[in-house]
């Protein structure tokens, strides 16, 4: 069927979420305290992140979401909005809109959600002639693998991060011992390389589909075997996934710890065992230079950092909404410090919506792509690193000892006697005791259990340190239009002027 004559939106063929379940029980190597844990989906410390991706994709699979979700790809089939390509400003607001509609649903909890690194990859194709100039074959393997991601929806995830080791030293030259360290080429043939070591972070890799492997920092010569980049399915033989303690696990109930209940998205250590990577699967090959060029010389850094934008922003809009139901809660909302500071609030949640805004409007035509604003971008990343602390700290101190004089778990609830003192003691002028409860409760998963505080160490820092976007900030910034202002009004005037009028006047 012809492009110009599409198959009606709920004849077309879009990815599920029992389609991505069934992908993601493929055998991969998950090790969780000592075991290796075999089903991923049905395990108690993954098995709701893992249906909460699942949930996205339904929501995108609705006839009634179809449209505002999804895009034509021809031949029937229709995929996530975050692997279009915008040709116009326009087509870039039609999907920031789908991106925003998915991270409502996890209140933007969801760090990397299938939608981050398919915007990373998708615009690394836009941009895809710097693979070219690289190497044509290993821009036509990028090409060929990219087209196989998007036509079939997957969830990527990505390392492009190295293990830190000895920070005062080159990755290269860790020392004796620490050989296996950071993943490098050990071995290649006719068929492709073979690859051992370890990348970092492996956020979301548990509930993905395949894994883009690559290099974020920066390699200098001699580095060469640790130049490449690559892509491989999460089931390949020999890699291995060391999961971070899982907050899920150790959430209680679903009514105790309602966000890592469900949305422990979970970081991992990947170590790749003498992992055999075939050529058509490689798309950076022993070039140090090509690895920061396959991020920055396309539109990819700019890409995965305006959908964590855009996600970031509608998180602060959960935050702000759950500091106004604090105030509510407790009695404290009309009392003018306490409407100073949600006023302050929420001035910063909409100046990263407004910059996410901004980015779109300021952006502009690279080829035949539309690509956001560049120092814009970089911009609300120095706030919104600052901010998201800020804003954690505000939320504790409207809540105080409300977030303490809590019961120890739903149980309370099932004991008369202690069910009689709850709500005796558990009084709100805005709800029920029931009710207060359960928002104390989402309030303190958000800003105060070790999924909170994992949250907060990841808005920090899951674009690197604050010199590094800062230092993204000012190369990208226009200084000499800033500093041309000054340069103008000091060059309308001269000494030689004032020093003429002076003999005059004398």
């Amino acid at each position: 069927m012809s492009s110009a004559n599409p198959p009606a939106v709920q004849d077309c063929i879009v990815k599920d979420g029992a389609q991505h379940l069934s992908a993601v029980r493929d055998g991969r190597a998950v090790y969780l305290n000592g075991k290796l844990v075999g089903d991923v989906t049905a395990h108690p410390a993954y098995r709701n992140a893992i249906g909460s991706a699942a949930m996205l994709y339904d929501h995108q699979a609705r006839p009634e979401n179809i449209e505002r979700m999804t895009f034509d790809l021809g031949g029937g089939r229709r995929v996530n909005r975050a692997w279009q390509h915008p040709r116009s400003y326009g087509e870039m607001v039609e999907r920031r809109k789908a991106l925003v509609e998915w991270a409502e649903l996890t209140c933007g909890f969801l760090g990397r959600s299938p939608d981050h690194v398919a915007s990373s990859v998708s615009a690394q194709y836009m941009g895809a002639e710097v693979f070219d100039r690289h190497d044509p074959a290993r821009g036509k393997a990028f090409r060929d693998w990219y087209e196989h991601a998007r036509a079939n929806d997957l969830f990527l995830t990505y390392v492009i991060n190295n293990v830190q080791g000895d920070r005062s030293k080159a990755f290269g030259d860790q020392g004796e011992g620490a050989e296996d360290m950071i993943a490098r080429i050990v071995d290649e043939d006719s068929s492709g390389i073979t690859i051992r070591g370890a990348k970092l972070f492996a956020t979301s890799a548990i509930m993905a589909n395949e894994i883009f492997v690559g290099s974020g920092q920066p390699l200098k010569r001699g580095e060469e075997d640790m130049a490449f980049s690559c892509a491989l399915p999460m089931n390949a033989k020999g890699m291995k996934l060391l999961s971070r303690r899982s907050f899920e696990e150790a959430a209680t109930s679903e009514y105790d710890h309602p966000l890592s209940f469900r949305y422990d998205e979970n970081d991992a250590l990947i170590f790749f065992d003498d992992v055999k990577v075939p050529w058509e699967r490689i798309f950076v090959y022993r070039d140090t230079d090509m690895c920061r060029a396959q991020l920055h010389d396309t539109g990819a850094h700019v890409y995965q950092n305006y959908q964590a934008q855009i996600r970031l922003s509608v998180k602060l809009r959960f935050l702000v909404g759950l500091a106004r139901g604090v105030a509510e809660t407790i009695g404290t909302v009309n009392m003018p410090p306490v409407r100073e500071q949600l006023g302050k609030l929420a001035s910063q949640a909409a100046l990263i919506e407004g910059m996410v805004l901004g980015m779109e409007a300021g952006g502009q035509m690279v080829g035949e792509y539309y690509l956001p604003n560049k120092h814009l971008l970089y911009a609300a990343q120095v706030q919104s690193q600052e901010m998201y602390p800020q804003v954690i700290q505000v939320i504790r101190e409207l809540a105080g000892g409300a977030l303490l004089m809590l019961p120890s778990s739903v149980e309370d609830f099932s004991h008369p006697e202690l069910s009689r003192v709850i709500a005796a003691t558990q009084i709100s002028p805005a709800m029920t005791g029931e009710e207060r409860v359960k928002l104390m409760k989402l309030t303190w998963d958000a800003v105060g259990t070790e999924f909170a505080s994992r949250h907060l160490q990841y808005e920090m820092f899951y674009a690197g340190g604050q010199y590094v976007t800062r230092g993204h900030s000012y190369r990208t910034y226009d200084w000499g239009r800033a500093t041309g202002m000054a340069r103008n009004v000091t060059q309308s005037y001269q000494l030689a002027d004032f020093l003429k009028k002076s003999d005059q006047a004398a």
